[in-house]
């Protein structure tokens, strides 16, 4: 058993951040969303893995992530020359994949549920397809399933003005080496693109065995900043533990649970938790709320910050209003003047600098 991560596409719902770097390397609780699908996947027991990269961020991915050591894994990077839809990834990796099932995975999604029970059903049962199902509120924002009662999937569609259900596909797939022809067999969409969901449908109607499972917990799809903040905010909520690695004075307070990165420092600072802080920080007269994230090598001084993503390397400097709901680049540079009398909020790109005068 194999499987693929697909880390390429252009992520335009989250620029600036993306005009620099891959959508899946910004970080979840200080660490790149990729990882935590690559962790996922190795939990299940499947080392052999592929990363569909592009030529605009495959470099970064691939310095970031190396070869799969850290994971327990074999990482092999495919490069996929430009964003032609999940069944063209699919072909562009057949080379890797060979005849072998695999699994594929969306690199910004996240899953609660453990993909080993899935994974079992999936081969006790000798399926084609077994695809994951979320019920939404907004099912035409998604690929959608009718599935019957004994969970096998009738019919698919993309992004539906009128929805069979509402049930959407979750990015992570199991297929058979069927899938491969099911691909050669179809054509491209309105949009221009290879469609899994066509390809899906074609095993249906070649009456091959498709299966649906619904997931339980919760799903995060992190293309856009206020998914990104909420993923954060879970995974903190679910996954953080306490760790002062760092230096804390004796002015300063901590609340709660959080996690101090070694070679950090904090002074005259409170701290609610739950938050994780890089190494390597240094904080000074900074009130930190709850759910935020605090990359590597950042700086903070007078500052007020809560449910918020602050990214490596980037400094913040006398903004005495407090900062919510805000995404900060690696390398941004933020300060303010005079006050303000209301919170800020921002979505800042990668070497920015901001002054608020």
């Amino acid at each position: 058993m194999k499987a693929i991560i697909l880390s390429g596409g252009k992520g335009t719902r989250l620029r600036p951040l993306t005009y620099t770097g891959a959508k899946q390397l910004v970080p979840v609780a200080n660490k790149p969303i990729l990882w935590y699908g690559i962790e996922a996947i190795v939990a299940a027991g499947i080392t052999d893995i592929g990363i569909i990269i592009s030529p605009e961020t495959g470099e970064e991915v691939k310095l970031k992530t190396g070869d799969g050591e850290r994971f327990g894994a074999n990482i092999t990077y495919i490069l996929q020359e430009k964003p032609a839809g999940l069944a063209h990834a699919v072909k562009v990796a057949r080379p890797f994949l060979g005849d072998d099932p695999f699994v594929m995975y969306l690199g910004d999604n996240l899953i609660q549920s453990e993909l080993g029970s899935f994974l079992n059903d999936f081969k006790e049962q000798h399926m084609d397809a077994l695809i994951l199902l979320r019920p939404v509120a907004n099912p035409t924002a998604f690929g959608v399933a009718q599935v019957d009662a004994q969970g096998r999937v009738l019919h698919l569609v993309e992004k539906p003005k009128v929805p069979p259900s509402n049930l959407a596909l979750v990015g992570i797939y199991f297929f058979a080496n069927t899938i491969h022809d099911a691909i050669d067999r179809i054509r491209p969409s309105a949009r221009g693109e290879l469609e899994i969901t066509d390809a899906i449908q074609d095993l249906i109607n070649y009456q091959k065995q498709v299966e649906a499972r619904r997931i339980e917990g919760w799903w995060l799809d992190t293309g856009k900043k206020d998914d990104l903040l909420e993923a954060n905010q879970i995974i903190l909520d679910t996954c953080l533990q306490s760790d002062m690695a760092g230096e804390v004075d004796a002015q300063s307070q901590i609340f709660g649970r959080v996690r101090v990165g070694s070679g950090s420092r904090l002074i005259n600072c409170t701290v609610r938790g739950p938050v994780t802080i890089g190494r390597d920080c240094h904080l000074e007269n900074c009130f930190i709320g709850p759910y935020s994230s605090i990359a590597d090598q950042v700086t903070l001084v007078d500052v007020d910050l809560e449910h918020s993503v602050i990214l490596q390397g980037a400094t913040v400097t006398g903004i005495h209003q407090r900062i919510v709901d805000s995404v900060i680049g690696q390398r941004a540079r933020l300060k303010a003047a005079p006050q303000r009398p209301k919170a800020l909020r921002f979505m800042i790109g990668d070497d920015s600098q901001i002054e608020l005068t």
